[in-house]
């Protein structure tokens, strides 16, 4: 077995080698434990037929563990410092393609035609924290290039993902990533695992792309924009705080009118709402506006 890459003594021959150092602004904490890769790699159900798209790949200790596993790896690093390391740490794999680029920049559906036949992919990345929602949502609405996601994110965003109704974590972030996933928490992480050490604990989530939503929408953009006001005032009921907020060009008697003919008490708060709920009350405010 090549040198692993995720210990400390490692990580810190690297960095001392190339003058390497943290960049707070790309969110670097580097895993150092090999048995938490390991279990990513479990997690992830990756085996020889998949190709894996990674995200951040850093020194490439995630990328290591996974390309041992998989078809091939395509890794996605923004930071043009580390692609020379890379290239390096990474060079006994011969199904390792590094491509520096933004993610969020990057076009999956593209890559996915380019680099997997049009296939898709299975995600596995540490994902660096400041930028991992917009990253997570970017990649549920790719369902043809995207099979599913493993990937490391602060614990507490991992619960929110995961939370369902009556629960104090669950809210906007809940209902989009369940409306297109299936979500589960594979292990809680802790900052000794991580160089430099981050300040809260982290955890691996399991993003199980599906192939239809778990409701009916009549219109998806109504629904989310229902849900993100829903849960703008979370201490207000719903009827107040989806009239405060003023998007609907409803008045408050019908808007209370509309609640009840889905079956709902106005006084109801939205992070006591179902997602079948929400898509409810969505097909009765669009027959409304209609």
């Amino acid at each position: 077995m090549t040198e692993r890459i995720a210990t400390p003594l490692r990580t810190k021959a690297i960095m001392e080698r190339y003058g390497f150092n943290f960049k707070k602004g790309f969110g670097q904490n580097f895993l150092i434990d090999s048995n938490i890769l390991e279990n990513i790699a479990d997690a992830a159900g990756i085996t020889e037929e998949d190709t894996v798209l990674e995200v951040g790949p850093g020194f490439g200790a995630l990328t290591q563990v996974v390309a041992e596993r998989a078809k091939k790896v395509i890794a996605l690093e923004i930071d043009t410092k580390l692609i020379p390391i890379l290239s390096e740490t990474l060079a006994d794999y011969d199904n390792i393609e590094i491509i520096n680029a933004d993610v969020l920049k990057c076009d999956i559906e593209k890559l996915s035609a380019e680099k997997n036949d049009g296939k898709p992919f299975k995600v596995v990345a540490n994902l660096p924290y400041y930028i991992t929602t917009p990253i997570i949502m970017d990649m549920l609405e790719k369902r043809n290039a995207v099979d599913s996601m493993t990937v490391m994110v602060q614990k507490e965003v991992a619960e929110r993902m995961q939370a369902g109704p009556g629960n104090s974590e669950y809210g906007a972030l809940s209902i989009a990533v369940q409306f297109y996933s299936e979500a589960e928490i594979n292990m809680i992480v802790q900052p000794s695992c991580f160089m430099p050490r981050p300040k809260v604990a982290s955890a691996v989530i399991t993003l199980e792309l599906r192939n239809e939503p778990p409701v009916e929408v009549c219109d998806k953009k109504l629904f989310f924009k229902l849900v993100k006001c829903a849960f703008g005032q979370r201490r207000k009921t719903l009827l107040n705080t989806l009239c405060n907020q003023g998007v609907f060009d409803i008045s408050k008697e019908e808007m209370a009118a509309v609640i009840n003919s889905a079956g709902l008490d106005e006084k109801i708060r939205g992070e006591a709402m179902s997602i079948k709920q929400f898509a409810d009350l969505t097909e009765k405010i669009y027959e409304l506006k209609k």
